[in-house]
C-alpha cells in the first residue's frame, strides 16, 4: 500500500527541513504513513551558471546535497524506506539545528558531502558508517534524477524543495509550504488543514509571496521564537541575476 505522503526533499534546503519537520508533526498526530523521496537541487539547476546566478556558497551547497541523496539512496536500497526517515532527520539536525561552530553552520556546504561529516550521521541514524562511499557513487544519480523528474511532472518545473504529494498517485501535489517557523502541534494541523485544503481545489495555481525571514534554525543563527532578518527571495531562491 502507498504511503499517503510522498515528500521530495533535498537534505541541503533549510526551508525543506522545517517543511518536513511540521509534516512530521501531522504525520504523528493524524496516523499518516511519509514516504521520503529525492529531489537534487544540483540537477534542477544543472544548467544555470553558478556564479553569475546564486550566491558564491551555493553550487558547493547544492553538490553536497546531491552526494547526501547519493548516500539515502544506498541506504534506500539496502536498508529500506523506514532507514531514509532516520537518515534524513539525522541530516537535518546535524546541518540545521546544530551551533554552526559544531557542523559549519550555514558556511559549512561543502564539509558536508564528505565522509568526515557523514559517518558521524550515520552512527547517529543507527547505520553503517560504509554507506559514505555511495558519497562518489554517481551511479545513483539515475535514480535520484528520475525522482526528480517525476516529483516536477507533478508540481511543475518553475519550483524548489519540498515537494508534497498527498494521497497519491491521484492526490493532489504542490511546492511548499514555505515556512520560516515551526508551528506548535495544534498549529500544525490547522495549517495541514488549510494548505491540503487549497491545494486539492482544482482550480488552484499558486500563493505566493517572495519576502522571507532567515529560517528559525541555530545553525543559521537563529533562535527558536526569535524573528530572523526578512530576505527576498525569487524564484525559490536568493538568485542574483547579474
Amino acid at each position: 500500500m502507498d504511503a499517503d505522503i510522498h515528500f521530495y526533499f533535498d537534505p541541503v534546503c533549510p526551508f525543506c527541513w522545517l517543511t518536513s519537520k511540521w509534516v512530521r508533526m501531522v504525520r504523528d498526530q493524524r496516523d499518516l504513513t511519509v514516504d521520503w523521496r529525492f529531489i537534487s537541487l544540483r540537477l534542477l539547476n544543472a544548467g544555470v551558471d553558478y556564479d553569475a546566478q546564486f550566491p558564491p556558497e551555493y553550487e558547493a551547497g547544492h553538490t553536497a546535497g546531491l552526494r547526501l541523496l547519493r548516500v539515502a539512496a544506498r541506504t534506500r536500497t539496502e536498508h529500506g524506506p523506514e532507514a531514509v526517515d532516520a537518515l534524513y532527520a539525522a541530516l537535518g539536525h546535524h546541518i540545521f539545528d546544530t551551533e554552526p561552530t559544531a557542523t559549519g553552520g550555514d558556511s559549512g556546504g561543502e564539509r558536508r558531502g564528505t565522509a568526515a561529516f557523514v559517518e558521524p550521521v550515520l552512527e547517529a541514524a543507527g547505520l553503517p558508517t560504509q554507506l559514505a562511499r555511495a558519497l562518489d557513487e554517481d551511479s545513483w544519480d539515475t535514480q535520484i534524477r528520475a525522482e526528480t523528474d517525476e516529483a516536477l511532472s507533478l508540481a511543475g518545473k518553475d519550483v524548489g524543495t519540498p515537494i508534497l504529494h498527498y494521497r497519491p498517485p491521484d492526490g493532489t501535489a504542490f511546492f511548499g509550504p514555505v515556512i520560516s517557523r515551526l508551528p506548535d502541534e495544534e498549529s500544525a494541523l490547522e495549517l495541514w488543514d488549510h494548505v491540503v485544503g487549497l491545494a486539492g481545489f482544482p482550480g488552484f495555481a499558486e500563493l505566493k509571496r517572495s519576502l522571507r525571514e532567515r529560517p528559525q534554525l541555530v545553525g543559521f543563527g537563529v533562535d527558536p521564537g526569535a524573528v530572523g532578518v526578512e530576505e527576498d527571495w525569487h524564484g525559490g531562491s536568493r538568485r542574483q541575476h547579474k
